[in-house]
């Protein structure tokens, strides 16, 4: 396979062939030209990923040349090759835009060496894009599933705060999507190209957490064998995600508050303060007044982390947004596991649309992890959802009356689901007239519309 592909413009047959040899040898395909007028052509029907271009050409020369290739590819790396090398020249090209320059006669092997460096920076910056890209695909706001009116609330302050250095206090259960929510706070905001840094503050134990967060000094305790550069400073310019910040030690409480406060760090076993540029971003699935009350949180930290508190609804409680999801993890699933699986069967749909989800939408994908491991179908049946778990709601005994509602509330869902929002297809499903079909949707704030569209997950 070719290294790239490179255009060389000289209007000397004889150097033009040897350059041609030269970069050929080397591994990369070669497009010759001779004039301004063949190169032109080339650029605009090949991919190009590099111009060798000499200054003095018949018809015009070589910087107006690189000028009308950036026009057809802004990103095209140019050197320019000129037998009369001069300064002026030199700094000229440069200025309107050559990425380097070589006079004749030159070095080969050198001419070789920089268009390697050039074209690797290339292959580097297109996989970071590529890269880049995907990420922002993944944790975009469209590509959160909100089919719910209370998940539509939730996008829609974020989007309002993104832009903000405002510090976010994201509360939910376990499961309800704290880390993606923190992701796509940072790439809808102003510091996206910087760095994103996220840590679990339960998980590590408290001189461990404080040395990842603000680093320490070679010999600060037993085992730093060298200098170390905390979360924080790794941070800088971006956003950092204090995940489980409810977990948090009280020592280290402090030391946070003073990051907040003062935009400033010191690490363990230095003296030094070094100043940090970043947007907090914490998340927790403890109530934090109560752990205030019970001194298990300060009560100052508290207040400074609670400036835009956004709290992410339990599965529970955005029935609406499971469909979506389950499509989602199954095409996921399937993907991994190279199987031709195209959906769940409606008694399997119903079956995880009643299920209360304490586990939330964790639980949820690796339910649908396991179902689709297990299946030899084309759908997932219902006896291999929960198996182990029922159906049965873990929540405390509900009124009557409320347990009517939400079960009725969650069949209509599971119905518009199924008939893709076509309400004459649903009211003969569930045995009802229209008119009376529409009431219930009304009763319960459901649109058949929402379901007309298939959700983005």
């Amino acid at each position: 396979m070719a290294r790239g592909t490179i255009l060389a413009v000289d209007d000397e047959k004889n150097l033009l062939e040897l350059i041609q040899m030269g970069l050929e040898f080397a591994g990369y395909d070669v497009i010759t030209a001779m004039n301004a007028t063949e190169a032109l052509t080339h650029a605009k029907e090949e991919a190009i990923d590099l111009a060798v271009v000499d200054l003095q050409l018949g018809d015009t020369d070589g910087i107006t040349l690189m000028e009308s290739l950036h026009l057809v590819s802004p990103e095209m790396p140019v050197i320019i090759l000129t037998g009369y090398g001069s300064i002026s020249n030199a700094v000229e090209a440069m200025k309107r835009g050559a990425y380097s320059y070589f006079t004749k006669p030159f070095d080969s092997e050198v001419l070789l060496f920089e268009i390697g460096k050039i074209m690797e920076t290339r292959r580097m910056s297109s996989e970071i894009e590529r890269l880049q890209g995907l990420l922002e695909s993944k944790y975009s706001f469209s590509n959160i599933v909100a089919r719910s009116k209370k998940m539509q609330d939730v996008l829609e302050t974020i989007s309002r705060i993104a832009k903000t250095d405002s510090t976010v206090l994201l509360l939910g259960e376990s499961g309800t999507g704290k880390d993606l929510i923190a992701k796509a706070i940072h790439l809808a905001s102003d510091r996206k190209e910087r760095p994103f840094v996220a840590i679990n503050c339960a998980a590590l134990p408290e001189a461990l957490l404080e040395s990842n967060l603000f680093g320490h000094e070679k010999g600060a305790f037993s085992g730093a064998i060298r200098e170390t550069k905390g979360l924080f400073l790794q941070a800088h310019g971006g956003t950092i995600f204090l995940d489980e910040i409810g977990d948090m030690p009280l020592a280290i409480q402090a030391k946070i508050l003073r990051v907040i406060q003062e935009r400033q760090i010191r690490p363990v076993g230095s003296e030094k303060v070094i100043n940090v540029d970043v947007r907090i971003i914490t998340a927790t699935n403890k109530n934090l007044e109560e752990q205030v009350r019970l001194e298990l949180f300060r009560e100052d930290l508290y207040y400074r982390i609670h400036v835009i508190p956004i709290h992410l609804p339990a599965l529970r409680e955005r029935k609406e947004d499971i469909p979506p999801l389950v499509d989602f993890f199954v095409q996921k699933a399937a993907s991994l596991m190279k199987k031709d699986i195209k959906g769940v069967t409606p008694q399997a749909m119903q079956k995880l649309m009643l299920y209360e989800w304490p586990g939330n939408i964790r639980e949820l994908e690796n339910v649908i992890e396991y179902a689709a491991a297990m299946t030899d179908r084309e759908y997932i049946t219902d006896d291999l959802v929960l198996q182990t778990k029922g159906v049965v709601s873990q929540e405390p005994v509900q009124p009557l009356k409320q347990a009517k509602d939400a079960f009725e509330k969650s069949y209509l869902i599971y119905l518009l689901e199924t008939c893709k929002g076509n309400i004459s297809e649903a009211a003969k499903y569930a045995g009802k007239y229209r008119a009376d079909l529409y009431d219930l949707l009304k009763k319960h704030k459901l649109s058949p519309d929402d379901f007309k569209k298939r959700g983005l997950a």
